[in-house]
């Protein structure tokens, strides 16, 4: 049987996971799933307090490198944070049979945690020329909740996007989120929402069959 006829597995980690055991993980599932020899996966995770770069990473936009480690990624995108009280998910998905359409994905990606968000009573937007996930903070700024990251090799996406629920907002000032010095960070717990890591990842579920099937549609304007 095609491993790849499989439907998507869902892995969610416990605890913090350290990022380089995660990078190393990931990596594998990737290219397994490019060989046919392992099935799509979402994968739901925490990490200590760190720093990762992306290929475009700036090292200007360090601001304090020995705050915290600091890993050079692969993905695509400058210098983000991970670290407790955020929800890191790395999408690994094969679009070598969903259309090869990095730019839908990334769209429609950012439309799925925009829907999840909305279930969770939070009203969050793309912003025009900003990659990531945008809400207006309690003072009425432009604030940045989730950062989106990607590669792909081999038409198989993986790395994916961070939420913040409940993170320390303070550790983003090592950094210049993104390369955006212009707009805050802010999280669902800065936002005053109440609801829980558990809940925005069963969100994230409610609303995943709906993001797969945009991504797979290729007849669908994207």
């Amino acid at each position: 049987m095609d491993v790849r006829s499989n439907p998507v597995e869902w892995l969610m980690s416990p605890g913090l996971t350290p990022y380089p055991a995660a990078l190393d993980a990931m990596q594998a599932r990737a290219a397994a799933i490019a060989a046919g020899n392992a099935g799509e996966q979402v994968w739901l995770a925490e990490h200590p307090p760190l720093y990762t770069a992306g290929t475009s990473a700036d090292p200007a936009e360090l601001l304090t490198g020995d705050r915290f480690p600091v890993y050079r990624a692969g993905r695509g995108g400058r210098y983000t944070y991970h670290g407790p009280g955020q929800r890191v998910g790395y999408v690994m998905i094969d679009l070598g049979r969903r259309g090869r359409d990095v730019r839908r994905f990334i769209h429609r990606l950012e439309g799925w945690l925009i829907d999840a968000l909305a279930d969770l009573g939070v009203a969050a937007r793309r912003a025009e020329g900003r990659v990531g996930i945008w809400v207006d903070d309690l003072d009425g700024r432009e604030a940045k909740i989730g950062a989106i990251g990607v590669r792909v090799t081999r038409w198989v996406t993986f790395h994916g996007f961070a939420l913040n629920v409940d993170p320390d907002l303070s550790h983003f000032g090592g950094i210049v989120p993104c390369g955006i010095a212009e707009y805050p960070v802010t999280s669902l717990s800065a936002l005053g929402n109440r609801s829980t890591m558990a809940d925005l990842d069963a969100a994230l579920r409610t609303r995943f069959d709906a993001f797969l099937s945009a991504i797979s549609d290729v007849r669908e304007d994207a």
